[in-house]
């Protein structure tokens, strides 16, 4: 089965004055297609770092990360712009919703940016709306919305542009325990029917043993890495 992502033996270190911190290393993992796969680990001990710099939002001080066999270290800024715009998509727990734009016009913008035309941006944006249940609500600001419906946004938005890998970091971190649940609902869902490849961080072990796969951090490394059904 073809690869989706990559990471081969990752480091990531910050270095001020005489403090050395090795948020990673030597991680390596891979991605098959379809994948929903969790990341769990007490706090500090790499887990959002790890997305970072699986999604190119954070530079790596070793090693190297592949989407689809490109790697992000031969690449400009321009060239890993692109790249996020095109093939990853971000479900974060702060939303991170424009609060002047609608829902419909909050999902479109990537395809927009992507250099869709606005009639195409403006169905996809809406079909993406219907999947996650809010067609009856592309007209409303964020600021109206829920925050399950405001994280529904974000999750159509993150999908729209059809993307290798979708990275979530706390996804639910925000939201109540039925909400929590009903989002996880939804994300298993466009997994199962979409065949969206998932790379969810949590922190709730339910959540996790939802996901088909588990990745177990600890002081910068990945201590475990099992199927869900496997003996511990």
């Amino acid at each position: 089965m073809t690869t989706v992502l990559e990471a081969r033996e990752l480091w990531k270190v910050y270095e001020t004055g005489t403090n050395r911190v090795e948020a990673l290393r030597k991680v390596s993992v891979s991605l098959k297609p379809g994948e929903m796969v969790a990341v769990m680990g007490p706090s500090g001990c790499g887990k959002t770092t790890l997305l970072n710099c699986l999604s190119g939002l954070d530079e790596i001080s070793a090693g190297d990360v592949l989407i689809h066999g490109q790697a992000l270290s031969q690449m400009s800024d321009y060239e890993l712009t692109a790249l996020r715009g095109s093939q990853l998509g971000f479900i974060f727990q702060s939303f991170n919703l424009l609060p002047v734009l609608t829902a419909v016009e909050n999902v479109e913008l990537p395809l927009l940016m992507a250099g869709c035309s606005p009639r195409e941006a403006r169905e996809r944006a809406l079909s993406a709306l219907d999947a996650v249940g809010l067609a009856d609500r592309e007209g409303h600001l964020p600021s109206e919305l829920s925050g399950g419906q405001q994280q529904r946004v974000t999750i159509a938005r993150s999908f729209v542009h059809d993307p290798a890998v979708i990275f979530a970091d706390e996804a639910t971190g925000n939201l109540d325990s039925q909400t929590s649940d009903e989002v996880i609902d939804l994300l298993l869902s466009l997994n199962a029917e979409r065949g969206v490849t998932l790379l969810l961080v949590t922190h709730d072990s339910e959540i996790a043993d939802r996901c088909s796969r588990v990745l177990v951090m600890q002081d910068g490394r990945i201590v475990e890495d099992r199927r869900t059904g496997e003996e511990e």
